[in-house]
């Protein structure tokens, strides 16, 4: 039985359903994420989990147990927060210590215990200070060791590193990765950024107008989306208008826009002249002066209309027929070379022919 159960769950504000039907499960240990656009739902359902909100239909399920008629401060659960929601007039020690105080532990085992929570998240050191002598990413761990100090069954995040600069939060990702796997404790983490969720989480679950439009592991939502939302929404990627002309085996020929005849792996249960799009990740297009032709590629001719360099790769997007353009990603793998070509330049572009996914809704 895993962790965590929801259940058919509805939310409703007045005329507005936030949380339309959702149903997924969490395993125990896992490091699970709700990713989505904002208004999608996610937070709701998180503030569901915590107990701030009840829904208006379904069930929440911990341990087996349903939540709906317990408080939140009974729940084996604890929420950090993007604001740090830390106590001012507390140092460190004292912010750590509270919810076991509160809970009226023994003194000897708090400090045992604040102790092994000051060193877990790499501030034994800092005990003393109070909040407003420590940085963004500093009070972003007393908070994230406060809620973990009495080992609650599962931690909630709602987008605790969403106030952080860039370089600080790649840091601050590390440390949650590391420090989810050192306690073991199941973590809920909302965010809308889709980089932080594809390199933290086990598994995703994509939001939409408050249901769940795919959830998997990364790699696959990445590489395999099930429809165009998550396919837009999940990093770059090429989306091209197509109609499938003819099937044959594992593979399948798609009318493209600007394309012509573009061979591509089948999906199951398409017929011919069903309309659709083709998703296709600009680091799977080759792009070169001259390409070599390959039974197993796609390939094109176009001129490039634009580049947006982005330090370790450059995007170029290269422009074919009838005004239709695909993004096309390269490695700025060449010491002082910022860029490989230039507005303008007429290149050649090509895809294995099961590099991008069909797409039908």
């Amino acid at each position: 039985m895993a962790l965590l159960e929801i259940k058919n769950v509805v939310k409703r504000f007045g005329d507005y359903t936030a949380v339309n039907d959702v149903s997924l499960s969490v395993e125990a240990g896992e490091f699970f994420t709700l990713l989505g656009p904002s208004g999608c739902g996610k937070t709701t359902l998180l503030r569901m989990l915590a107990g701030f909100e009840q829904p208006d239909a379904g069930q929440i399920l911990l341990d087996g147990q349903d939540m709906s008629q317990v408080v939140p401060e009974k729940r084996p659960v604890h929420t950090v927060f993007q604001s740090y929601a830390l106590f001012p007039h507390m140092t460190v020690r004292e912010n750590i210590a509270f919810p076991l105080k509160m809970a009226k532990w023994d003194k000897a085992k708090i400090e045992s215990q604040v102790d092994k929570l000051l060193a877990d998240v790499r501030l034994s050191q800092f005990g003393n200070r109070y909040p407003h002598e420590m940085s963004g990413g500093q009070r972003q761990r007393v908070a994230i060791a406060r809620a973990l100090v009495d080992r609650p069954r599962l931690l909630l995040l709602d987008e605790p590193l969403s106030a952080l600069d860039a370089k600080l939060r790649e840091e601050m990702q590390i440390e949650l990765i590391n420090l989810q796997k050192e306690v073991g404790i199941t973590f809920v983490y909302v965010t809308h950024d889709q980089g932080e969720a594809l390199a933290l989480s086990h598994r995703i679950a994509v939001m939409s107008h408050g249901k769940v439009e795919q959830l998997d592991v990364p790699e696959k939502l990445y590489s395999y989306p099930k429809n165009r939302f998550v396919a837009d929404f999940l990093g770059q990627c090429n989306v091209l208008d197509g109609t499938v002309k003819a099937l044959h085996g594992d593979a399948m020929t798609v009318a493209i826009k600007g394309c012509g005849d573009v061979k591509c792996q089948a999906v199951p249960g398409v017929k011919e002249g069903q309309m659709g799009w083709l998703a296709l990740r600009p680091e799977k297009v080759r792009l070169d002066k001259e390409l070599a032709a390959s039974p197993d590629e796609v390939h094109f001719k176009g001129r490039v209309h634009d580049c947006l360099y982005l330090g370790d790769v450059t995007l170029y997007v290269v422009e074919v027929a009838d005004g239709v353009r695909v993004e096309a990603m390269q490695a700025n793998n060449i010491p002082g070379v910022a860029k490989f070509f230039d507005d303008g330049d007429v290149v050649e572009i090509a895809w294995r022919f099961d590099a991008g996914s069909f797409l039908t809704e």
